[in-house]
């Protein structure tokens, strides 16, 4: 008899629930308007799908927006979710209104997971995941477990800064990773220059036609990420490194010059060992690695 976990992704605007077997397949979705004001409504609501199904239930598995006290199941300051949402004790409240294990994680980590159980990763003990999109996220996977850190906070990577006084953005750092290699940052900059854009593809069809600016803009963000990447073989050695969101995966040619550009960036003797690879799954990997975190802590 097949087990199966729910797979819960609570975004600002909607929350997404599935059913999902252990062979990873999605049975059955629902969506409904997350009340960004009142959590109890929208973990109601969670409650009475799930309570719905008639399924032998392992768990819940979620992903919400960060920054999580993950080892306490603990909401703390999501931009995106006001202050009823704040100190929210979700998987406590979850589990008392299911009778089932709730687990919480941000969805770069969930999205890594399933990387390195079901994706382009999984014939690997050590798989680090980088989402390059509205913004950059990322999680690293040892021997198919997510790596938190000491206070769950490992891999919260976006504020890193990689360029000193470089391009400022929102709240971030002037001069972080996202601030600098994102959609949204190349986007913003190209704005800046006075080019017409709408988003980081048509900056970068403007640099293949020869727009100067555009190329450098492009460069600039391509130089910076492989410069980060770089660090990260050289302080994780992960045995492969998967890229997904927009820019990874609709900028043609993108991954691939990145690889090289990695090599470029590390000791001879690592370049035999740099893997960039794009992602395989869907936009459902956030689900599916929720799914996975229910099976993994069984």
């Amino acid at each position: 008899m097949p087990n199966y976990a729910i797979a819960v992704d609570i975004g600002g605007t909607n929350t997404r629930v599935a059913l999902i077997d252990d062979t990873y397949h999605i049975l059955e979705r629902k969506q409904f308007s997350t009340n960004a004001t009142n959590p109890e409504e929208t973990v109601n609501e969670l409650a009475n799908i799930i309570n719905g199904y008639k399924e032998p239930i392992m768990g819940i598995g979620m992903s919400c927006p960060g920054p999580l006290d993950i080892p306490k199941g603990t909401i703390l300051t999501p931009p995106n979710l006001t202050e009823g949402w704040h100190g929210y004790k979700l998987t406590r409240q979850l589990s008392e209104l299911t009778k089932l294990p709730s687990y919480l994680n941000n969805d770069a980590n969930l999205a890594a997971l399933a990387e390195a159980v079901i994706g382009e990763g999984k014939d690997y003990r050590f798989v680090q995941f980088l989402t390059i999109s509205t913004g950059i996220g990322a999680g690293f996977i040892i021997d198919k477990k997510i790596h938190l850190g000491a206070h769950g906070f490992g891999n919260e990577v976006a504020n890193t800064i990689v360029w000193e006084q470089g391009p400022k953005q929102g709240e971030l750092f002037a001069g972080a990773i996202e601030a600098v290699a994102s959609g949204t940052a190349i986007t913003k900059r190209a704005l800046d220059a006075g080019l017409s854009v709408t988003h980081a593809g048509e900056v970068n069809d403007l640099a293949k036609a020869g727009n100067e600016t555009a190329l450098h803009i492009m460069t600039e963000a391509k130089s910076y990420l492989a410069n980060y990447i770089a660090g990260i073989y050289g302080y994780a050695d992960p045995d492969i490194v998967i890229l997904g969101g927009s820019v990874s995966l609709k900028i043609e040619g993108f991954v691939e010059e990145l690889e090289e550009l990695v090599k470029e960036r590390v000791f001879e003797v690592l370049r035999p060992h740099i893997k960039l690879r794009k992602t395989t799954l869907s936009e459902d990997s956030g689900l599916l690695g929720a799914a996975c975190l229910v099976f993994s802590n069984q």
